[in-house]
């Protein structure tokens, strides 16, 4: 919140409330606004307490969703380099079948000859 926006607001609170009530109600906004920086501060030291040593503040800043500018990740995407492309292995030769797999035929004859110790 802006200067301007905590004016408007205190000249509002100065209306509506009076001078009679208004040291009242901002003694109650300061023991609000206490209670409140205490139970943060309390939950600060809490979690660093079960997250251990290794917690950081920064990581989770990193984290922020409101910090993402699609504009800047898309322009960061398009400027950067490509890549380079990894070289494509050969293929390998394909192998010719061996004439022990498919079946041998007779010379001349058309028949098809079955080695019986093969089975």
């Amino acid at each position: 919140m802006g200067f301007e926006k905590l004016l408007v607001i205190g000249l509002l609170a100065m209306f509506l409330l009076g001078p009679e009530r208004l040291p009242e109600y901002a003694a109650r906004l300061g023991r609000l606004v206490r209670t409140a920086r205490r139970m943060l501060d309390d939950a600060n030291s809490r979690m660093r307490e079960e997250l251990g040593e290794d917690f950081d503040v920064d990581e989770w800043r990193k984290l922020d969703p409101r910090q993402y500018d699609p504009r800047r990740i898309i322009r960061d995407a398009l400027l950067e380099p490509d890549p380079e492309p990894e070289p494509e292995p050969e293929p390998e030769p394909e192998q010719e079948p061996e004439a022990d797999h498919a079946p041998a035929r007779a010379a001349g004859t058309g028949e098809t000859v079955f080695d019986s110790e093969a089975t």
